[in-house]
């Protein structure tokens, strides 16, 4: 039988006051499937991140939506940030074998680093943009069942 997919949901205002809400709200989601405290404190970043892109880019100082999702099954908890605003340049630059290395601090595109973060600290990281339907940025951490990581 397959995982059973359960979702919640938050529309929240893309300011910077309600990206709190949505820490909180992973931190409840997060704890209540296993995950350990430093896990959540790295998804914690990586959806800070994708929120304050929503926030800074997407709406060119409008007021917009961003909606968070959390799809939870019972290994994955996948978290998609999404807005219906304009894209984030960088997004479309960003392959999937993008990497920092071999490059000065100062030749990244400033906001760039946000998605190399969200990289490290998440197992998958996906950016998707409809040009006139704003952008999402779809995250997955997989949880590690109670062996001791080596």
């Amino acid at each position: 039988m397959k995982d059973e997919v359960q979702r919640v949901v938050l529309s929240l205002p893309a300011t910077a006051e309600y990206v709190d809400i949505v820490r909180l709200n992973l931190y409840g989601v997060a704890s209540k499937m296993g995950f350990s405290y430093e896990e959540i404190e790295d998804m914690k970043v990586a959806v800070s991140e994708a929120c304050n892109n929503s926030v800074l880019y997407a709406y060119k100082q409008e007021q917009g939506i961003m909606e968070v999702t959390f799809e939870i099954t019972n290994e994955v908890l996948s978290i998609t940030v999404g807005d219906n605003g304009e894209s984030f340049d960088s997004w479309g630059k960003v392959g999937e074998d993008a990497t920092l290395h071999d490059k000065e601090l100062d030749e990244v595109q400033i906001g760039g680093l946000g998605f190399y973060l969200m990289q490290a600290l998440m197992d998958d990281v996906s950016v998707v943009q409809n040009v006139g339907q704003g952008t999402k940025v779809i995250m997955t951490r997989r949880l590690m069942k109670s062996e001791e990581a080596v």
